[in-house]
């Protein structure tokens, strides 16, 4: 008969209950100081719709349709689908790279699923600050000091390497096709500058 070695369980020493405590308690503090940095303060995220699965990366390219709104209601900006020529390669949506948004959109986009339907309040300190905005006109189109709201439906997302990948595959197609074929009316195709779809009003 096999013989089990019995090892006594050692008192806890007077005191090591409390550092355990406090162990745990600043474990939970850390955790809920991590939640609260995780946005720029101020910024708000709220869930309209949910999604699914993970959410975009900070470098990732964002598929999606939205509405911008000033503090009076007035839309500055709103998504059109861009008519590719070529289905399957893009998703719906306006492609928009995080890495290149107003902090504000760029972090309230790291909470989204795909899918979901957000919206995004931001402070003008994180959107377009003392500044504003101008169109290349030169009219106000976000004034001064002006917090932003955003209603996001985050169709799809890439990371950019994958991206310009589909662009550039994109591109050879238009190439082989020529203009008989591409979809659609010529004039709604998206022009294409150094490599880029332009993007919308968010960018920085």
């Amino acid at each position: 008969m096999t013989e089990v070695t019995r090892v006594p369980l050692q008192p806890i020493a007077k005191g090591s209950l409390t550092k355990l405590w406090i162990g745990i308690a600043a474990a939970v503090l850390l955790a809920l100081v991590l939640a609260l940095i995780a946005l720029p303060e101020g910024v708000e995220v709220d869930t309209l719709s949910e999604g699914s699965g993970p959410v975009p990366a900070a470098t990732d390219v964002v598929f999606v349709r939205y509405t911008g709104t000033l503090e009076d209601g007035t839309v500055f900006d709103q998504s059109q689908d861009i008519p590719l020529p070529v289905e399957g390669i893009f998703p719906e949506g306006n492609p928009l790279p995080l890495d290149r948004m107003v902090p504000g959109f760029a972090e309230g986009a790291l909470q989204m699923q795909k899918g979901g339907t957000y919206r995004i309040t931001i402070p003008a300190r994180y959107a377009y600050g003392v500044e504003g905005r101008t169109d290349p006109q030169g009219n106000v189109v976000i004034p001064p000091n002006e917090d932003l709201t955003f209603q996001v439906e985050l169709v799809d997302f890439m990371s950019m390497e994958d991206f310009e990948r589909r662009l550039a595959a994109l591109q050879q197609a238009l190439q082989m096709g020529g203009p008989e074929g591409m979809m659609g009316a010529p004039e709604a195709q998206p022009e294409v500058e150094g490599g880029m779809v332009p993007p919308p009003a968010p960018i920085q």
